[in-house]
């Protein structure tokens, strides 16, 4: 188990923490789960952890750093379609599916614990609880592809990028990976703008747009939130779709 020392107190490995935010474990089946097997290894920044057309023997789970899931285009555009933290597993649906369709990779150096579908299979076997838990994991994450298709489609620039700011911050607090006010972003604007679906001329402008109005302050890197109810309200952000287990909106 890798644990993390944050304010003096050993922390749980971060798939515990992940899935205990969106639901209820055993003491047996946080054994089983630190029982599995994990080989981790250290990507660097911008480094393919599975690529398209792979076809991955096992899953990747993030232990540290941030990592997303993308897709190239003919003409050599990528179009981000999620951000990953600490404690998700981005490519659980291999275990079901035995083609990539798209890749998985890091924006900053990430430690990545591999995780054999045999032994997953295994663990969601002789444990029905948590094969019902890694459901409900993969259907929050379809969750996510939903409102960013609305974001996409329905929602202004300036929403739209408020809304990401407030997701990321909601699902780093529930993991204890962010403040009341404010954590750490390291995405550049250009990868914000894949993901967004916007040039990198536009993010910055909507970027300064959100200082100007007192919405964030970003800095190095970090990102703070000065009015966390005021930055709601602008994106249209209701943390409902991403159904945690202390609802997100008392988590932020």
């Amino acid at each position: 188990m890798r644990s993390d020392a944050l304010h003096g107190q050993v922390q749980p490995h971060p798939l515990l923490r992940k899935l205990e935010s969106i639901a209820d474990l055993s003491d047996e089946e946080r054994q089983a789960i630190l029982a599995l097997p994990m080989n981790v290894r250290v990507f660097e920044a911008k480094s393919d952890i599975v690529r398209d057309a792979d076809r991955p023997s096992d899953c990747a789970l993030v232990l540290d750093g941030f990592v997303c899931r993308y897709k190239i285009l003919p003409d050599g555009r990528r179009q981000i379609m999620g951000f990953y933290i600490p404690g998700d597993i981005p490519d659980l649906q291999s275990l079901h599916l035995q083609v990539m369709d798209h890749s998985v990779g890091t924006l900053v150096r990430s430690s990545i614990a591999t995780i054999p579908h045999q032994n997953l299979r295994e663990l969601m076997r002789h444990h029905p609880g948590l094969a019902e838990i890694f459901w409900r994991d993969s259907l929050i994450d379809a969750a996510m592809f939903r409102e960013w298709m609305i974001g996409m489609g329905r929602r202004t620039a300036f929403q739209r990028t408020a809304h990401l700011l407030c997701e990321l911050h909601v699902r780093l607090r529930a993991v204890g990976l962010a403040g009341a006010d404010g954590y750490e972003l390291p995405v550049t604007q250009n990868e914000l703008g894949d993901a967004l679906g916007l040039s990198t001329v536009h993010v910055n402008r909507v970027l300064q747009d959100l200082r100007s109005e007192g919405l964030i302050v970003l800095r190095g890197g970090s990102l703070s939130i000065p009015d966390w109810e005021a930055l709601k309200i602008t994106a249209e952000f209701d943390s409902a779709y991403l159904h945690l287990k202390a609802l997100a909106r008392d988590v932020g």
